[in-house]
């Protein structure tokens, strides 16, 4: 089944470029089928870029899927046309009342302040309010995982001494094999990070609510599960295309801060040779299993009963 984005969307063309089935509002409208409606806060600075990525993904699957775009009224984008914002996306305000099957929030550039130093901290907290009864599965990813868990359950963040920056080795933990979530991954998997925090599995232990179901021996956590999976805290950037780490990089060295090569992701630790992609399989089965376990058999036809 096709994706249904807005009208005019960039990501449209971007994506029928890759053969990617996807229809404008107008032609789905046209379609007598209830779509699964999924909403995005996108906090991430190059919006167009983030939008392609996460639709990329959810577009893997046969449901087909209405995509919204949420942003906030404390905060204005620096670096995405205003045209593009006031196109395609809505201030919370202007969406409180709605329900939706599920969500994405994005990470952001602001690990370096605490949570209450951010100047959408308290709108963000009203909005993960509002996820509770609102959204059936959300998925919180790299910085929002965070600020999820800190705002939900009391877990802290940490500096790192230098920037977890690469493609790393993941395991599903001991136990958690049978979560459908997981269905179809190897045995060990890989995901792209790029992150000067962490979260750490001792705090996230003491807490009886959260689950720990994959983690990364180099890279630590990678995901936590709350609520029986209406909630999924993901450290890393699965949504990650092939060259965003090689941007990050080069515009990092660039600039002239502290950063290293990322970490198994060129060929022969060459940038030159370009970047050898081994995250794409499982990022595309953590987005399905997603959207089908946890969104779509579980939220109600009747989306005005979500609670």
């Amino acid at each position: 089944m096709p994706l249904k984005l807005p009208d005019k969307l960039p990501a449209i063309d971007l994506l029928k470029e890759e053969n990617i089935f996807v229809i404008d509002t107008s032609r789905a409208d046209t379609q007598d089928i209830r779509p699964l409606k999924i909403v995005v806060l996108n906090l991430m600075p190059l919006k167009i870029t983030t939008e392609t990525d996460l639709i990329r993904l959810i577009s893997n699957s046969p449901l087909q899927i209405e995509v919204d775009f949420m942003k906030l009224k404390s905060h204005t984008s620096k670096n995405t046309p205003i045209e593009h914002m006031m196109a395609f996306y809505r201030d919370f305000s202007d969406m409180r009342d709605e329900k939706f099957d599920g969500m994405i929030v994005t990470g952001a550039p602001v690990e370096h302040l605490s949570f209450e130093e951010v100047n959408y901290w308290n709108e963000l907290q009203d909005i993960f309010e509002w996820i509770k009864t609102h959204v059936t599965s959300t998925l919180f990813i790299c910085w929002a995982a965070q600020a999820g868990l800190y705002h939900y359950y009391g877990i802290p963040k940490y500096s790192l001494e230098k920037k977890m920056f690469g493609i790393f080795e993941h395991r599903i933990c001991d136990g958690m094999q049978h979560l459908p979530i997981f269905r179809g991954f190897d045995d060990l998997f890989f995901v792209p990070h790029s992150r000067h925090t962490e979260v750490r599995r001792e705090d996230i232990e003491k807490n009886p609510a959260l689950q720990i179901i994959s983690a990364s021996d180099v890279s630590g956590v990678h995901m936590v599960m709350a609520r029986g999976g209406r909630e999924f805290f993901i450290t890393g950037h699965s949504e990650y295309s092939p060259y965003t780490l090689d941007t990050e990089y080069r515009r990092d060295l660039g600039k002239g801060l502290p950063i290293e090569m990322p970490k198994n992701y060129y060929r022969d630790d060459d940038p030159d040779k370009g970047p050898l992609v081994r995250w794409r399989s499982t990022a595309n089965l953590l987005f399905s299993n997603w959207l089908n376990y946890y969104v779509y058999q579980e939220t109600p036809y009747d989306i005005s009963l979500i609670k």
